[in-house]
């Protein structure tokens, strides 16, 4: 059975209120744009709690979930100047907001998608995020326990799917895309090109389709700069 929905609205279109939505790229880079747009489009959905590296930008990706005012909860490495929606919603206390070490936050999102009850670091230990976690000493250091992330649902952007659902991603694109494809109940891909199926040979495979429910190839390819940076012209 084909895994490809017409558009991005259709791929979102019973997704409830209230879910764990986890949302792929590192800043923009392989964030889902048009799924976060079609979610925040849809009048009705309320109070999401949100898993991703950064918030999105103003008017594109996740940013477009926070100026509509779809989040309850933010699980994040960061907070950063590019939204100024989840900027001023976590500043005025409107969003709960855990903030998770960045390599911490990428492998409880692993372990949640490996089925692991929970790991040890030693990141976070004898700070405010290791408050009401158990610790241990390992090798004569501090560890705390992370527990594994898992969502209702995962939008992730890929660069090559083929009808079953098998994932390329590209480059960098990757990043958190790979883990969340595994940890959610329901997996949406937006993916730049849907290929035939045997056109991904088997070692090229990033995400296999059977973690993969929903596909749909993206209608707006464009990517801001998250944040620009410029010096004085030379001469």
């Amino acid at each position: 059975m084909s895994k490809v929905f017409p558009s991005s609205k259709a791929a979102v279109a019973d997704i409830p209120s209230g879910v764990t939505l986890l949302v792929g790229g590192f800043g923009i880079c392989g964030m889902p744009h048009n799924l976060c747009k079609a979610l925040a489009e849809r009048a009705e959905v309320t109070g999401l709690r949100l898993v991703s590296n950064a918030g999105g930008v103003d008017g594109w990706g996740a940013g477009l979930l926070f100026e509509a005012r779809k989040v309850k909860a933010m699980m994040a490495s960061r907070v950063g100047p590019a939204c100024k929606a989840y900027e001023s919603q976590v500043m005025a206390g409107e969003v709960e907001l855990e903030m998770v070490p960045q390599g911490t936050l990428a492998e409880r999102i692993r372990a949640g998608g490996a089925g692991l009850g929970g790991f040890f670091t030693p990141a976070g230990a004898g700070t405010v995020v290791a408050e009401g976690k158990e610790s241990r000493i390992i090798g004569g250091r501090e560890h705390i326990l992370e527990k594994p992330i898992r969502g209702d649902v995962a939008f992730v952007r890929a660069w090559k799917a083929d009808p079953a659902g098998n994932l390329v991603y590209r480059l960098s694109a990757g990043n958190f895309n790979h883990v969340m494809a595994m940890a959610a109940d329901l997996t949406i891909a937006e993916v730049e090109e849907v290929v035939p199926l045997g056109a991904i040979p088997p070692g090229q495979v990033h995400t296999p389709g059977i973690f993969v429910r929903r596909i749909v190839a993206g209608e707006d390819p464009g990517k801001p700069i998250e944040i620009r940076t410029t010096r004085p012209r030379q001469g």
